[in-house]
C-alpha cells in the first residue's frame, strides 16, 4: 500500500476543491499500474464528492447542500459560525471517502468526473486528505 497526506487552504467560505490532478500525480509517482485509490478526509465536516466541475455542477452542489442543510440556528450542534451544527450532518449526505479504481497507472475516472474536496465549515481552513493506493496482487 502508498499512502500520502497532503494539506489543502480551504479559506473561510463553503467551497467545492478539485483534488483530481493531484490525485493523478500521487498515483503516477507510486508507479502502480492497478489497483484502488482510496481518498479520505479525516474531518467530522468535509466530505469527498466525485462529480463534474467547471460547468457549474460544483456551484449546484454547493446550492443543494445549502438548502437541504441551511445555515441558521435549527442545529443542536452549536458553536463556531452560525450554522456550524450542518458541517457536522453533511458527512452523511457526502462521505469523507471515495474508492476509484487505478487501471494502467491511472485513476478509472470518467470523461467528467473529478474527485472534489466538499467543505462547508468556513470555521477551519486547513484540512488533510489522505490518498492511500491499495496494490492488487
Amino acid at each position: 500500500m502508498h499512502t500520502e497526506t497532503r494539506s489543502y487552504r480551504t479559506g473561510g467560505r463553503e467551497v467545492v476543491l478539485d483534488l483530481t490532478r493531484d490525485v493523478a500525480t500521487f498515483v503516477t509517482g507510486t508507479g502502480v499500474r492497478d489497483g484502488l485509490l482510496q481518498v479520505f478526509v479525516p474531518h467530522a465536516t468535509c466530505g469527498i464528492a466525485i462529480l463534474e466541475t467547471g460547468a457549474g455542477s460544483d456551484d449546484d452542489l454547493l446550492a443543494a447542500l445549502g438548502d437541504l442543510l441551511p445555515a441558521d440556528d435549527r442545529w443542536r450542534h452549536r458553536h463556531g459560525s452560525p450554522g456550524h451544527g450542518r458541517s457536522h450532518v453533511m458527512p452523511a449526505i457526502v462521505p469523507p471517502h471515495a474508492t476509484v479504481p487505478v487501471l494502467d497507472g491511472e485513476p478509472a475516472l470518467g470523461t467528467w468526473q473529478s474527485i472534489c474536496l466538499v467543505d462547508l465549515n468556513v470555521d477551519n481552513d486547513v484540512r488533510q486528505v489522505r490518498f492511500s493506493l491499495l496494490v492488487s496482487a
